[in-house]
Parts: structure tokens; sequence; C-alpha cells
């Protein structure tokens, strides 16, 4: 089950976007109708709004009166507060209900307004953002639901910004033009990204990403957050840190297309007890990785010991975000690895001039071949890089505290 939350301002066309989604074959939940329905006439939560608000909160015919409801429920901090614990627990037993009720194949998704305010992006194994103009906005409220302007904007003032958007959006639906143009987004996304993406988290199947070099991208670092905010969500307090780390971490530094997280656990049991809630968020295993290259330490025989450098690794399933999860002990080696490499590049423009030219060689190597044979050969050449580096990268840290 792949698990898609949808969002966007009012007016910015989300209806459209969550229709066209169903006529594709997707689950809808949405979340104003479970609101509504939740505290529909004879049930538990109208009669506890009643209990705590008072009658005059009823309509003529004992449904809610939104209006004379809104009135009191948010005269004051107390009031909202109380009107969010009767209702946000009763939202979220139904919300539960229907996921568990859809198939295990199913692309679930979930239509919530107030998501972003709400901080629920990181549920989430995709955010889909339907964005307009705040004109183009105001003229769908207006001429078209008949809402009063200055209401309007009002309303649209109270939401999130754009900005606080598209920090949580995996997806930025343009919606400014006509039905039939996000319409055709929507198609698109659904095929190339949301199937596929269901279809691997379901099979345990990571993306992969080729071997050629790309400039850096100023999003690598907003995709990194965004990844890390699940994967804390997912981990909970077995992540002793999580971390970006890898070329896409270094600013200006050209890279594979590929999000490399450090998740720092205290030890391997921890790792391996993280496989399945990681799987769940998205993440499947690479059960064939075990260990990171061992770096021989001038000095320390035992420098080379495999074990010192075992590690877990997984994957995104999503195929168009590719991304290596590594779960290593901290103060292991390759922990403390990572995060110093990071740094030295990030430090050192001569540093990552001397990176970029091995892992333009790298590439080279890799142009050639497919597959197992072009990672083979990729590594060939960076391997000994970082064996080399890695006694003046640890130097260069042990220096700097």
């Amino acid at each position: 089950m792949l698990r898609i939350g949808l969002t966007g301002g009012m007016g910015a066309g989300k209806s459209t976007v969550a229709r066209t989604l169903v006529e594709l074959g997707a689950v809808l939940i949405d979340s104003d109708v479970i609101a509504r329905e939740v505290v529909a006439p004879g049930t538990p939560g109208l009669a506890a709004l009643v209990d705590a608000f008072g009658e005059q909160i009823l309509a003529d015919d004992g449904s809610l009166d939104r209006p004379a409801l809104a009135a009191v429920a948010f005269a004051d901090d107390t009031a909202r507060a109380k009107l969010n614990a009767i209702t946000h627990p009763l939202v979220g037993t139904r919300t539960a209900e229907l996921i568990g009720a859809a198939p295990a194949d199913a692309i679930v998704v979930q239509d919530i307004p107030l998501l972003v305010e709400n901080g629920l992006a990181p549920l989430m194994q995709l955010v889909v953002v339907v964005g307009a103009e705040v004109q183009t906005r105001l003229d769908r409220l207006v001429r078209q639901r008949g809402v009063d302007e200055a209401d309007a904007r009002a309303r649209i003032a109270a939401q999130a910004t754009d900005d606080q958007r598209r920090a949580v959006a995996d997806v930025w639906l343009d919606n400014n033009g006509a039905p039939e143009v996000v319409e055709q987004q929507v198609r698109e996304l659904w095929e190339r990204r949301l199937v596929p993406f269901e279809r691997n988290q379901r099979a345990g199947i990571r993306a992969r990403a080729d071997y050629r070099l790309v400039s850096h991208d100023p999003e690598w670092g907003a995709q990194a957050r965004r990844i890390i905010a699940r994967l804390h969500l997912a981990c909970g307090a077995s992540a002793v840190r999580i971390d970006h780390i890898g070329s896409t971490a270094v600013g200006g530094l050209a890279a594979k297309d590929l999000i490399d997280i450090q998740v720092t656990v205290a030890d391997l049991d921890t790792a391996d007890a993280l496989a399945g809630p990681l799987a769940i968020a998205g993440f499947p295993r690479a059960s064939e990785v075990t260990h990171d290259n061992p770096k021989p330490t001038p000095g320390d025989s035992a420098g080379t010991d495999t074990a010192r450098w075992a590690k877990r690794l997984h994957g995104n399933a999503d195929p168009e975000r590719p991304a290596n999860i590594h779960l290593r002990v901290q103060d292991s080696p390759g922990q403390r690895f990572a995060l110093d490499l990071r740094d030295w590049l990030r430090a050192d423009p001569d540093a990552r001039a001397q990176y970029l030219a091995v892992k333009q060689e790298a590439q080279r190597a890799a142009a050639d071949r497919a597959g197992e044979a072009a990672g083979e050969a990729y590594y060939a050449v960076k391997e000994p890089w970082f064996d080399a580096v890695y006694p003046t990268v640890t130097e260069w840290a042990r220096a700097r505290g």
C-alpha cells in the first residue's frame, strides 16, 4: 500500500486532482468528509461537542450548526484545544479504519487541506501539492463558488504559504490553467511514478540511479530533509541522529542523482529491528550489503576488520527519488568517516576538485557497462581514493574536534 498526501490552498483545484486520481484507481480518503461524518446527528462526536459547548451549537433539525460552533470554539485557544481534543481522535480513528480496509496493493490518497499546517507530511510516502497563483484562486472562489472576496482573502491568508507548501512537496502540480492541463499532469504522475512506487514498495525493490554525474541540484537539500523527516518518524528513538551525507550534501559538487542519508544507531541489533518499520515507510533493505569496504589505517592492525565496518543498507522505493539509507553504529569507523568526509569536502575546495576528478574518471569507467558491471567499474575507481584520503580526513576531523 502506498500513502499519498494531497493538499493545496483554497481554490487551488485540489478536488480536480482528487477526482482524476480516483478515476485512475486510487482510494480516496477525504479528511473534510470524515470530519463531517464523525459529528453527524446521532454520533458520539456530536454528543461530545454538545456536552462541551452547549446546545446552542445545534441547528433546528438537530444537526451541527457549524457557524455557531465556530463562534464559540474559536473564541480562544482553550476552546479551540477542547474542540481539537474531541474531533481529532475521532477523525484519526476513522481514517485508520478506512486505510485498514483498503486493498494491500492500493494507492491511498489522503486529501488533507491542512496537511502542512498540522505537520502531517512525514506520515505520507509522497506529498502532492496543488498550486495556483493567489489571484487565480480568488477568481475561482469568488466567481465559481460565490465566496465573498474579503472572506476568501482572509481564508487564504490564514493558510500555509506557498513556500511552506513547497518545503513538503515531493510533487508540485501547477493548476493555473484549464482543468484538462492538470488532469494530464495527474495521469502522467500516476503512470510514471505512483504505480511503480507502489509496486516497488510491495516487492521490496529499491530505486536505482545511474552512474551519470549531474550538476549540483539546489533541491537536493530539501529532498533530503523530507526523507529525513520520514525516517525520524519510522525510526523513532532508535535513531541517535540522522544526517544528509555524500556528494549531494556538498554544495556545488556534481554527483549522481542519488541522495545518501545516514541513520546512526546504538548497535546492529537496533539496525536489524528497524528493517520492518523502514520497509513499511517505503525504504526496503538491501540484504546483500552488510558492511562498508574497510579503510586501512596506519598503525592499526585491526583497521581492515569488516566487523568494525558493519552496516545495514536500505533504499527508497520511489522511482523518481533514488536514495541510499545507511544504518551505521555510533562512533564506528564508517559512521565517523561518512560525516568527516562530507565536512572535509565542504571545507576544502581543493579536496572537492580532486574528488570531482575521481568521480569523472569513475563515470567514464562505468559508461560502457550495464547493471552490476557498471557499479563494479565505478567503485573500482572510487574506493582506492577513499582508502588514500581516509587518514587525511580522519586527522583533519580530529584536529577540529
